[in-house]
C-alpha cells in the first residue's frame, strides 16, 4: 500500500511535522530523504532494506557512491541529496565554533571534533590554532591515513603552527575502530609534538581522541 493511503500519524513526514525529528526511526528519517519508493515498495520499505544491507545508519552513509547507486530505489539524485543533507548537518555544527571565539567550553571543543571526525573511516589527525587567548584562528585536518594509523610529522605541525601565528594547540584524531583509549603511540607522538612545539614556545593544551560515541581527551586523564 502506497505511503499516501497510510493513517496520516504513521507517514513519516507528517509523524515528523507532528511530533519532531527526535521521534522518527533511523528508516523514517531515510525514507523522508528517499521521498519516493518503486514499484511494490515504499519509501520506508527501501529504507528499510537498505539498513538491513548495509547494517546500519553509519555504514550506509560512509558507503562508497556506487554500492549506493546498485541499490534498489537509489541513484545518483537521492544520493545527492543524502549528501547534501550531510553536510548541512555538518555546517551547523561547525556553527558552534567560530573563528575568533575563546574555546573556554571543553563540551563545545569536543563535540565540535566529534562531528568532525567521527564520519571517516580512517584515521585523520587534526589540530585547532589557538592564540593567546585560547581564541581560535584555524582548524586543520592535517594528515588523513589508513583504517588503523595516520602519518603525523612534527615538522608539518610546527610548519602550521607558525603560518597562523599559533600560541597554543589543541591535537585531536580519530579511531574508527570505534574505541577511544589513546594508545601508546598516540602518547608517544603527543610528546614528539609537545617538545618541537615547545621550542617555540607553542603551548600543546590538549590532544582528544574521537572514538564511536566517547571522545577521550589526554588532559582530562592526566597524560599532558
Amino acid at each position: 500500500m502506497p505511503i499516501t493511503h497510510w493513517p496520516l500519524s504513521e507517514r513519516p513526514r507528517e509523524k515528523l511535522l507532528s511530533f519532531g525529528a527526535k521521534n522518527l526511526s533511523d528508516a523514517e528519517l531515510l525514507a523522508i530523504f528517499l521521498h519516493t519508493g518503486v514499484p511494490g515498495k515504499t519509501a520506508l520499505d527501501i529504507a528499510r532494506d537498505l539498513l538491513t544491507t548495509f547494517g546500519s545508519l553509519k555504514k550506509l552513509l560512509q558507503s562508497h557512491p556506487h554500492e549506493m547507486y546498485q541499490q534498489r530505489g537509489l541513484g545518483k539524485a537521492k544520493y545527492a541529496l543524502l549528501q547534501a543533507g550531510l553536510e548541512l548537518g555538518r555546517r551547523f555544527l561547525d556553527s558552534d565554533i567560530q573563528v575568533g571565539e575563546p574555546l573556554h567550553d571543553s563540551r563545545l571543543t569536543k563535540r565540535f571534533l566529534l562531528h568532525q571526525l567521527k564520519p571517516y573511516t580512517h584515521e585523520v589527525f587534526a589540530c585547532l590554532f589557538l592564540d593567546t587567548h585560547n581564541r581560535l584562528l584555524r582548524f586543520e585536518e592535517l594528515s588523513h591515513g589508513t583504517l588503523h594509523e595516520a602519518s603525523v610529522y612534527p615538522r608539518e605541525v610546527v610548519k602550521r603552527a607558525l603560518a597562523h601565528n599559533a600560541a597554543k594547540v589543541v591535537f585531536a584524531h580519530n579511531h574508527p575502530s570505534g574505541n577511544a583509549t589513546p594508545s601508546d603511540a598516540d602518547q608517544e607522538i603527543t610528546r614528539r609534538l609537545k617538545e618541537a612545539l615547545a621550542l617555540l614556545d607553542i603551548v600543546v593544551v590538549d590532544h582528544i581522541v574521537v572514538g564511536d560515541q566517547e571522545v577521550v581527551s589526554f588532559a582530562e586523564r592526566g597524560l599532558m
